[in-house]
This record gives structure tokens, sequence and C-alpha cells, in this order.
């Protein structure tokens, strides 16, 4: 099975680094002409002239609706709703109305915005895959990170309803779920893991690795593989899934 992107136009969310960019990479190399946004400018522009970047923050609905103007008249085949931040990682009364709203903001509202506008140009062609990016915590429960698991379920949620409702248009509808990624955010959630529980970063490291089955983290070009693959047509009746690429968490939080 040979998997191309040759002739698809993709859109990607907050793919500046990690696993948007490993993503933006793979989809240019099997073809695909690819579309970037994110906040972060100085990133952007270290990826290459082959692939087109906005600076965009997707959690504003009009810098999304200026973006996609723009987009429209390069046409679109695939989006992969990527965006996402971390939230603060705090028990729930210590959690304030700007970390709870930032964090639905940017995790699930920039979804639902890009998706919006993508949505009329695939049912006007008949045909469109959406991606979305989950967690863990978007299919079970994180204490001391209820903001980031209340918007990973609510994507979950997305995800499952618009397959449904997209089907019949001939759009498809995935979320993927990424398991500890290797990279600055991971090493960012890690440390405000181990000041809350006031462990040292090497032990929770360790107790993030035994949390999953196979003892592991992955690396981002793992994550970008799998949505290369249900983005392609090897993947034409491929919807409603949510897919883990993760090792098989067991839990998000272990406790020593």
């Amino acid at each position: 099975m040979k998997i191309s992107l040759k002739g698809k136009r993709a859109f990607i969310s907050g793919a500046a680094e990690g696993i948007g960019r490993a993503t933006a990479l793979s989809m240019h190399k099997l073809g695909a002409e690819v579309i970037i946004c994110d906040i972060d400018e100085e990133r952007l522009s270290s990826i290459g002239k082959e692939i087109k970047t906005f600076v965009c923050d997707v959690s504003d609905s009009s810098k999304v609706d200026w973006m996609f103007k723009l987009i429209e008249d390069c046409g679109l085949d695939i989006l992969v709703n990527n965006t996402g931040i971390s939230g603060p990682t705090k028990l729930i009364e210590n959690i304030t109305d700007d970390e709870w709203r930032d964090c639905m903001a940017v995790c699930i509202d920039s979804h639902f915005y890009c998706t919006r506008r993508a949505v009329p140009i695939f049912k006007k062609q008949q045909h469109g895959v959406i991606i979305n990016l989950i967690s863990g915590a978007g299919i079970m429960g994180y204490p001391a990170r209820s903001p980031y698991a209340a918007a990973k379920w609510a994507v979950t949620g997305l995800t499952k309803s618009l397959a449904m409702e997209l089907g019949p248009d001939n759009i498809r509808v995935n979320g993927i779920v990424p398991g500890n990624v290797n990279g600055d955010r991971l090493e960012r959630v890690i440390a405000a893991h181990a000041a809350a529980e006031k462990l040292d970063t090497e032990t929770v490291r360790r107790l993030y690795k035994i949390g999953t089955s196979m003892q592991c983290f992955v690396d981002p070009e793992e994550i970008a593989e799998l949505i290369c693959f249900l983005s392609s047509d090897c993947s034409k009746h491929i919807s409603g899934q949510i897919v883990g690429v993760d090792g098989n968490t067991e839990t998000l939080y272990p406790r020593i």
C-alpha cells in the first residue's frame, strides 16, 4: 500500500512546532499542497517556503474568517485541527475565570471556528477530511487538569457528531489521541505536574512512561504518519473513529 496525498490541499492549525509541524512536513513529502498557521511567527518562518504560512490566532473567530477567505481561493481537501494548550495544572477551586476561558478558547473554540469555515468548501465539492487532535484527556479523567480534559472531551463529542452530520456529504471526520509526545510541550506538562505534586521531574517522567501499557513516549512523526493515512484515499471509508497512538494509556496522572 502506497500512501499519496498528491493533488490534495491541506490546512493545519497550530503547526509551527510539534505534531502540527511534523504533519505539515509529512504531507508535503507525500505531495500535498500545505497551508499552516500559528501565533509563533519566528517558528513559522523556519519551516520552508514550500509550505504557505499564516500568523493567526485561531481562538479568534474574526481572524479565522479573514484567513479562510484567502484559503478558499486555493481550495481545500483536508482540515487538521491541531491547535491546543495545556491549560493550568491546578485544583478546580484554584482555577481562574481567565485560565478556564483561555483553555476552552484555544482547545475547542478554535476547532469549531476552523471547521465552520471548512465545511461549506467540502460540501460544495462533496468530499473532505477533518482530523481533530484530541488527547488521552478526551477519553478519560485527568485530575488537576480539568479545563484541558473538559475541552478535549468536547472535541471527542464534536468529532463523533460531525462524522454523523457530514457523512452524507462524503466528508470524513476522525479524532487522534496522541500519547506522551516527545517535545517541549511534554516537558512543560511534566514540570507543572512535578511542581503540583512536589516531586522531581525525573520521577514524574518515569511515572508518565509506566502509565502506558507499552511504557513509552511517542514521537511527533508517529502521529503525523497516522494523520497522513487517515487523510488519504486509503482511508476512504474510515470515519467517526477515535484512534490512539499512545502505547495504550492506562492513567494520565500516575500517583506514587
